[in-house]
This record gives structure tokens, sequence and C-alpha cells, in this order.
């Protein structure tokens, strides 16, 4: 009898987030928990992992053997075919090897690839990009990830390196970006870039509503919805930065690839998402070829939160 159940993760900065798919795709049950809850070493987090799986497990009352495999999706550098995160921005891993951690302890195949990859796999076999065989996808979030579909698959470069496009440099001039260079477009656009934005504008005696969270480095998304909604000047100018040089990064893509569609996801865009499609639509055909813009829509994820998810299951039904 065939194994019933998989497992699929979204390992992020400051949470992780896991579902358990039925043999119809369906979600029978979910959880969310703080990645860093047990401290800040890679192992710390490798537990929390496979703490969060343990509990899915018994919540739902599934036994471990009907568990076919288990798959995530998660920031940085991963290398694929052999399992290991070479490099993690907003995690605590170097040329980690989290694949042989995860069999060993459930017994069952772990696949783990990029998470904005991942994310944008969900959205072309599931969501917004389904039936398209060229997609470019920006995830805004903690950080800015890229993904990208090329000829109906899934490309991730030479040694899974690629598709980076957090890291595509707009600006030589330009703030410093946790990767090292300046002017990145992760280090305008994402949630850390319009923090450092706004936590500039506060060092020379500008007031916001979101100076204690900006302080405290941990903005949420739907309190930076709030701040715009209500007209807070820093928040809608960090905003509105954030998505000119996201529009400026568009026409880029849309003149280098020629998708037939660019999808935005992650949780700034899960947030507000038609918002800021809006600005970008209204500034990307300033930045590429009209001839090229004209067969492109901007979308936004239309699995929202479970993008990654979604891709982490497309990953498992390939192999």
């Amino acid at each position: 009898m065939a194994k019933k159940y998989n497992i699929c993760l979204d390992i992020g900065g400051t949470k992780i987030l896991g579902a358990i798919f039925d043999e119809n795709r369906e979600i029978v049950y979910r959880l969310k928990k703080k990645t860093k809850e047990k401290g800040d070493s890679e192992e710390n987090v490798e537990k929390v992992i496979i703490q969060v799986v343990e509990e899915m497990i018994e919540a739902a009352g599934i036994k471990k053997k009907d568990i076919h495999a288990i798959a995530a999706g998660a920031p940085g550098v991963i290398d694929q075919t052999a399992g290991i995160i070479l490099f993690s921005p907003n995690l605590p891993w170097r040329n980690y090897d989290i694949r042989i951690a995860i069999e060993n302890k459930f017994g069952v195949p772990f696949y783990i690839g990029n998470d904005v990859n991942v994310g944008v796999l969900g959205e072309w076999k599931y969501g917004a990009a389904k039936g398209c065989n060229n997609v470019v996808g920006f995830f805004v979030g903690t950080g800015m990830g890229g993904g990208l579909i090329l000829d109906g698959k899934l490309f991730t470069g030479h040694k899974h390196k690629g598709a980076e496009f957090g890291h595509m440099v707009l600006n030589a001039e330009g703030p410093l970006c946790s990767c090292g260079q300046r002017g990145c477009l992760e280090a305008f656009s994402s949630k850390k870039g319009m923090m450092a934005y706004m936590r500039q504008q506060m060092s020379r005696g500008r007031k916001t509503m979101l100076a204690e969270q900006v302080e405290e480095g941990m903005i949420k998304s739907k309190m930076l919805k709030k701040a715009v909604r209500e007209a807070d000047p820093v928040a809608v100018e960090a905003v509105d930065r954030a998505c000119h040089y996201l529009a400026i990064a568009t026409g880029n893509m849309i003149n280098a690839i020629s998708p037939e569609v660019v999808i935005y996801g992650g949780g700034v865009i899960e947030a507000m998402g038609d918002q800021w499609v809006e600005k970008i639509q209204a500034e990307v055909d300033h930045y590429c070829m009209p001839s090229i813009r004209e067969t492109v829509e901007l979308k936004k994820a239309a699995l929202g939160d479970d993008s990654i998810l979604y891709g982490a299951l497309s990953m498992i039904e390939a192999e």
C-alpha cells in the first residue's frame, strides 16, 4: 500500500511553516513556529525543524510509516542535488548537510531547495503561473529572493547558485547589503532594506509610528501596511522607494528573459500585494522595451503563504 502523506516546510529567517499533504494534494494539518526559539546555531535550528515535523505528525494523528517524503524551501544558496546549504544570509548555516540529519531522523527521503526557487515552482505548478513556460519570480520578505522558470523547467544555474535576483546591483553607490555588496535590490526593496531607510530617517529626527519595531529590527508586514494606509510619511517613502527599485529590477528581467509572467510573492506581498503590484506597474514601462513589455503580465502570487509549501510538494512529486 502506497504511503499517503507528504510533509512540506517553508523554513524562514523568523518562522517555520509546515504542512501535511494527503494523496489528493490537500493540506490536512499545518503548523507555524518561530525558527530561532532554541538558539541561533545550525543544530538548534535543525532541532526546531525536527520538532515541527514531530508535532505535526502527532497532532494530525498519522503514523510515521505513512509518511512518503519530506521537502523544504529555505533561504540561501543550496546544493539541491546534495541537500547541502552552502550559505544562508538569515540563518546560521554554512556548508551544512541538512539532508542527512533529517533522513537519519525520519527514515524517509528529504528534498530541499532555495525557498524562492521552490515558491516559484509552486506558483508555476499550481498557482498564478500555471501553464506558462517562462516565469520570473520576486519574493519580498525579510530579504529578497528570485526564482526562474525557463522553457518549462526550474532554472537554478551552475551548482544551483543562480537566480539570485535580490543581489543584482542597481546602484553601485547604494546602501550596504547583507551580502557585502552595495546597492543590491535587497538593500532597497526587502523589509531589511526598508527598515534601514526608516532608521536613517529616524536618525535625522523624523518620526514614524513604526519607530519601536524598526529599532528592534522586527517590523511586521501587516504593521507596514497599516502605516502606509495611515499615510505615515517615512513608511510611505520606504515603500515607494522599494517599489521603485523593484520596478527597475522587473524591467531588467523583462528585457533579459521575456517571460509570460512576473510573479510577486513573499510576506510583504501577501500583506500589501495589490498596492505593490500597482506601484510597479505604474513605473516598469520606463525600464524595459515596449515590444517586450506588451507580452508580459505582472501578477501577485496566487498561493500566498503556501507557495513554498506547494513548491516543496512538487519537488517530491518530480522524483
